[in-house]
C-alpha cells in the first residue's frame, strides 16, 4: 500500500535510506552520503505533501518524492518537452531486504499514473551515472537519457537526466 508520508515517518525513512546507502556503497556505488538524502529534504517533502511511502509493520520499506518543482541543476538540460507541466521524481528508495520484489516498479507506476491523472506532459528524473541497475530500470520503462548534471555534495561523477513524455 502506497500512502502519503507523515512527519513521524521521517526517522523510519532515514533508517531505510541509510541501509540503502550502505548497500550501494558495498557495491561500489557512492550515490548517497552524509549530505544526501537529508532529514531536511524528507521533512520538506512531507510538508509539501510530495512524499509517498510503503509501510510494513513498524517500518517504512520504500518511498518516492513526487514534485512539480524543478531543481536549478536541471535548467541546462535539453529536455524533450517544454518545461512547465512536468513532474519530477526524487529520492526513490527501497530497503535492500525488499529489493527485487517489484516495489520500485509499483512506486514508478504510482508516480506515472499520478502524472497522467493530473495532466502532466512528462516525468523527469536523474540517476547516478555509476548506478547501471537504475539506468536499466528507467530505460526499460521508456525513459530517455538526455544529459548530465553534477551534484557536487553527492559525487564528483555526473548524474544522468531522464524524461518520459506521455
Amino acid at each position: 500500500m502506497i500512502r502519503p508520508a507523515k512527519m513521524p515517518d521521517v526517522d523510519k525513512i532515514l533508517a531505510t535510506t541509510k541501509a540503502c546507502a550502505k548497500h550501494m556503497s558495498s557495491m561500489g556505488i557512492f550515490q548517497w552520503n552524509e549530505h544526501y538524502p537529508s532529514r531536511a529534504a524528507f521533512e520538506n517533502d512531507v510538508l509539501r505533501k510530495e512524499l509517498y511511502v510503503v509501510p510494513k509493520d513498524d517500518a517504512v520499506i520504500a518511498g518516492v518524492a513526487i514534485t512539480t518543482h524543478m531543481d536549478r541543476e536541471y535548467i541546462p538540460v535539453r529536455w524533450l518537452s517544454e518545461t512547465g507541466a512536468n513532474l519530477y521524481i526524487h529520492r526513490l528508495f527501497v530497503h535492500p531486504e525488499f529489493q527485487g520484489k517489484g516495489i520500485a516498479q509499483q512506486l514508478m507506476d504510482f508516480a506515472e499514473a499520478f502524472a497522467r491523472k493530473n495532466s502532466f506532459i512528462s516525468v523527469r528524473l536523474d540517476t547516478f551515472s555509476k548506478n547501471k541497475r537504475n539506468q536499466r530500470f528507467y530505460e526499460t520503462r521508456g525513459y530517455q537519457k538526455l544529459g548530465d548534471i553534477f551534484l557536487p555534495k553527492q559525487s564528483e561523477h555526473p548524474f544522468h537526466c531522464y524524461e518520459l513524455v506521455f
